[in-house]
């Protein structure tokens, strides 16, 4: 037997334990007086909480977790399943421990004071000792604890704090979350002060009205409350009035005792500026604690923002106005260094945001890092709240298990305590994919007591029934719910709550698709008001390849534009040499894990453009302000006409002065040239000043619209020279080292394998088609080529025909797909061409990838881009790099050349240094070797993306349906 009364307790397995000697949760806001205590720990790691600690000791950097500093406990990913076999609330009994330890030289003028220690989070069970003293217990992997050390340390005197982090224990079944398993100390820690008589607690309530309330708790360390001690405040210069109701009313109440005080100040702002996401203004606040002589015991200061949020019929209104939520699902994460993440990260991760239109984040399953919330109080988010609760694996068990029902109150309770004051929280979540039962009940009833100023969502207490009186949720906030059946109930007059999905679109891979046939219904259906994406980031943890470590701290630099460097590459599930893992499902995000903006982030900006272009009428263009509460007046704007022959007009852009909701009509600003042939414009719209998210001049969006139509083209004309042609039916042509075939393949993206249609197509063989040539005519400057290409769900038949023409070959085409083949990957030629090609330039749309059910985001014009850049380098290699709508294109070396092709009509087009073969035969990037030459796909149809990964899949309109399939182009040398 153990004689640590700490270690006797058993905290990992002990579910009624929450904690022990642990302080009250608060929102006191303590920025001065503060001892860090990050930096370099004595560190062990044990292999079982109840093993000695021995004599030898190595280091360990505070904040961060030991799993990614090079210990042998590596990361593991798993997303359902938990990591261990044992049934809640056990846990195993290797369970490594890190013990953490270091001398503390405590500050000689904190004589007499209040000394308390604070853990800004760790993983999952923290045992705090001081001079080999036990000092508490905390079991909460992502809030704070503190400890009150009075007593324990001595003002000028040096004390050894221990720190002891147990992985895995009972907690764990409801920390089972979608991310990467660590351990360790993952927030900072330090020591603060405060004078025994300071303030408990304070809530800040301040309304878009202009009132604002600030209730105070008091107490005192010694004891009984002293006489005369008051509260006052101060918001930006004006005193704030003492409640003498409330404090009567105190006084003569017998819930309060001689150890707790409480008092309340009032006030009333005229002409308030109130906050919003678009403009979240923001006043000081200072609250102090004074004694009885007017001197300053303990101060608390608070940065506040007036605004109400409220739930009326099936609205959720934000300062009255009906909102619409564009929203992010978001991780603590970073590729170096785990779940810590520091400001300047968390600031650049909301930055990143704000300038790709989201205006909302979903706190993925836990409550973030405090700073978090002060940036989105900032810079302008609203935050769904979310505490750390998620039983997956054992949701059903635990969701009514009375041993979990302390775990479950206690962690909402303290989210609530912590982040009550920020006005960027809107709604409070109680957790994620835990089932319902009576532990989400006794929670929601805890915060209706506590805060009745905001709504509560909880996914799984809404999902059986959107409409139904749950106790525990206010919105209908499904999961991956279809945009059908979504518009169907908002339609079915059956609603009664607002619905905004918790998650529904995945950005695993190459991904995303439909998100603006989500958002045009949305915007245009009573009742839906937006969702969460599933995620920020792709949780790729940057890895040493010659030994499979994590690179740690050390790895800045060794990443850019979302690849790692030679030698080094991005790890998913399974890449550290776990057995039980989920593979690259941890890799579902709109950025990359540098933060590199994903091609759906282009989309996203697109469609949640602040000003856009209505309608084009002869008598000019209608612009709309699609915003909540700004005026146009932010931003400037320059209009870019773009036409099919090369041109491209551009003239700067006035504005016009537009309230939110209104429309106007501004002249078109050229003159549309008879000749040109289609004509696109676009309004570039960019910041008009510095933003706190963004630097004048940042593009906030490209509203598009088409002037005129494509000119019809002429029949082609054949010429009398010869084509040549193998016999093999296949084109012979100098600057193509592999002919024009038939495809109706690509590299399986992660909703193509997972949603399942990669294995179809496998079974259907398209991955290996065999080719057979059934007949080759020949005629004065033409070809026509008959094949058969065989799959295990019948024949395709496929026809070329190879005309001469003005300086060029033309390639007409169809295949006809059997009935068996109802939904292919794509219809298309693929072929290759010579080495040196490095430019691709193109009219279409880009410059950025986009697919037929994501091209919102990708404006008409010329663009020009590397040919090595067209890739995007998704995590899990994989079909991308596509460009939609493209009407013509070169390829180009730098001598100026190369190739032209020139499309019937605007087809996907794609352009790469690999074939489908290579994408589809590794695991990593690391693993891929470029080609010299280009690899070629002009489809006639290409399949939809979708999100069949952990979602639906694209809709019907973005199928490959069977049948026969025509197109044409024609290849010119330059």
């Amino acid at each position: 037997m153990t004689d640590d009364p700490l270690i006797a307790l058993r905290p990992w397995e002990a579910p009624e334990v929450t904690s022990w000697g642990r302080l009250p949760m608060n929102a006191v806001d303590r920025r001065s007086g503060v001892l860090p205590l990050d930096g370099d720990w004595r560190f062990q790691l044990l292999p079982a909480p109840d093993a000695p600690v021995g004599g030898s000791w190595s280091s360990a950097q505070v904040p961060g977790a030991w799993t990614v500093q090079s210990t042998d406990d590596p990361p593991q990913y798993t997303n359902v399943r938990m990591p261990f076999p044992e049934y809640p609330p056990h846990s195993p009994a290797a369970n490594p421990t890190g013990v953490y330890e270091r001398e503390v030289d405590v500050p000689a003028e904190w004589a007499g004071r209040r000394i308390v220690l604070q853990v800004g989070a760790a993983e999952s069970v923290l045992l705090v000792h001081v001079d080999g003293r036990p000092v508490g217990v905390s079991k909460d992997s992502h809030l704070a604890a503190e400890f009150d050390l009075t007593g324990r340390v001595r003002a000028g005197a040096r004390s050894v704090v221990r720190l002891t982090v147990i992985k895995w224990s009972d907690t764990s079944h409801i920390e089972d979350q979608d991310q990467w398993w660590h351990g360790g100390i993952t927030r900072s820690v330090l020591l603060y002060a405060t004078d025994p008589l300071h303030l408990a607690d304070v809530t800040v309530r301040a309304s878009h009205s202009g009132e604002l309330r600030v209730d105070c708790r008091v107490r005192d360390a010694g004891g009984a409350l002293p006489e005369g001690w008051y509260v006052s405040g101060e918001l930006e210069g004006r005193l704030l009035t003492q409640d003498a109701e409330f404090d009567r009313f105190n006084a003569e109440d017998e819930r309060v005792s001689d150890f707790l005080g409480e008092a309340r100040l009032r006030t009333v702002v005229e002409d308030v500026r109130t906050w919003n996401a678009e403009t979240p203004e923001l006043y000081s606040l200072t609250v102090r604690l004074h004694r009885a002589d007017g001197t300053v015991a303990d101060t608390s200061r608070h940065r506040t923002g007036f605004r109400d949020v409220e739930i009326t019929g099936r609205d959720l209104l934000v300062n009255g106005e009906r909102i619409f939520v564009r929203g992010v699902n978001r991780h603590d994460f970073h590729p170096l260094t785990g779940r810590t993440v520091s400001y300047d990260d968390m600031r650049a991760d909301l930055i990143t945001l704000k300038r790709f239109g989201f205006n909302a984040i979903r706190t993925s399953h836990y409550p973030n890092d405090p700073a978090l919330y002060d940036l989105a109080d900032e810079l302008g988010f609203y935050v769904v709240d979310e505490a750390d609760i998620e039983s997956h694996d054992h949701a059903h068990e635990i969701a009514d298990d009375a041993c979990y029902l302390n775990a479950f109150v206690d962690r909402v309770s303290r989210m609530v305590l912590r982040d009550k004051n920020h006005p960027s929280v809107v709604i409070w979540s109680l957790g994620n994919e835990s089932d319902y039962g009576a532990n989400h009940d006794a929670a929601a009833g805890w915060v209706r007591r506590h805060d009745p100023t905001r709504p509560i969502q909880y996914e799984g207490a809404a999902k059986l029934d959107w409409a139904g009186p749950s106790v525990a949720s206010d919105i209908a906030c499904p999961m991956y719910a279809s945009l059908e059946e979504c518009v169907e109930h908002a339609l079915s007059g059956r609603q009664t709550k607002p619905l905004i999905w918790c998650e529904y679109s995945h950005a695993m891979g190459n991904s995303n698709g439909t998100l603006a046939d989500h958002w045009a219904a949305i915007e245009s259906t009573p009742g839906l008001q937006g969702g969460f994406i599933w995620e920020f980031w792709d949780h790729g943890i940057l890895q040493r390849v010659n030994d499979g470590r994590p690179v740690g701290r050390g790895g800045v630099g060794l990443y850019d534009n979302g690849v790692a460097a030679p030698g080094h590459r991005w790890a998913y599930g399974g890449d550290f040499g776990e057995l039980l893992h989920d593979g690259a499902f941890i890799a579902d995000g709109v950025v990359f894990p540098d933060r590199t903006p994903k091609p759906v982030m282009y989309e996203h900006r697109e469609i949640a453009a602040p000003v856009r272009i209505e309608c084009f009428r002869h008598e000019g263009i209608v612009l709309g302000n699609h915003q909540h509460f700004r005026g146009l007046a932010w931003l400037t704007g320059e209009w870019e006409l773009s036409l099919a022959d090369g041109r491209t007009l551009t003239a700067p852009a006035e504005l016009p002065d537009l309230r939110p909701g209104e429309t106007a009509a501004v002249p078109l600003p050229f003159e549309l040239p008879e000749e040109g042939g289609e004509a696109w414009l676009t309004l570039r719209v960019t910041t008009a000043r510095d933003e706190p998210w963004a630097p004048r001049g940042t593009v906030v969006c490209l509203p598009q619209v088409r002037l005129r139509e494509a000119v019809p083209q002429a029949p082609v004309r054949v010429k009398n020279r010869s084509v040549e042609v193998d016999d093999d039916g296949l084109l012979v042509h100098p600057l193509l080292t592999a002919a024009p075939t038939l495809s109706l393949w690509r590299a399986p993206t992660d909703n193509d394998e997972l949603g399942g249609m990669a294995p179809r197509w496998r079974d259907w063989g398209l991955d290996a088609l065999v080719r057979k040539v059934a007949d080759v005519r020949r005629s004065p400057g033409r070809v026509t080529v008959h094949a058969e290409y065989a799959s295990a769900a019948g024949v395709v038949r496929h026809l070329q025909v190879f005309t001469a023409v003005e300086g060029a070959i033309h390639v007409a085409e169809s295949a006809e797909l059997p009935e068996e083949l109802d939904d292919v990957a794509r219809v298309g030629s693929v072929f290759e061409t010579v080495a040196g090609l490095d430019l691709m330039e193109w009219y279409g749309q880009g410059p950025w990838e986009s697919y037929p059910d994501r091209a919102f985001g990708a404006p008409v014009g010329h663009h020009s881009v590397p040919v090595d850049a067209l890739f995007t380098p998704y995590l899990r290699p994989q079909e991308s790099g596509g460009r939609h709508g493209v009407r013509h294109f070169t390829l180009s070396a730098p001598d100026a050349t190369g190739l032209a092709v020139v499309l019937d009509e605007p087809r996907q087009v794609g352009v790469s240094r690999y074939r489908a073969a290579d994408l589809t035969g590794v695991t990593h990037h690391d693993e891929l070797v470029p080609r010299a030459g280009c690899v070629v796909h002009i489809d006639a149809a290409h399949r939809g993306l979708g999100t069949a990964s952990c979602g639906p899949d694209t809709t019907a309109s973005y199928l490959v349906a069977p049948g026969v399939h025509r197109w044409s182009w024609t290849l010119r040398a330059l």
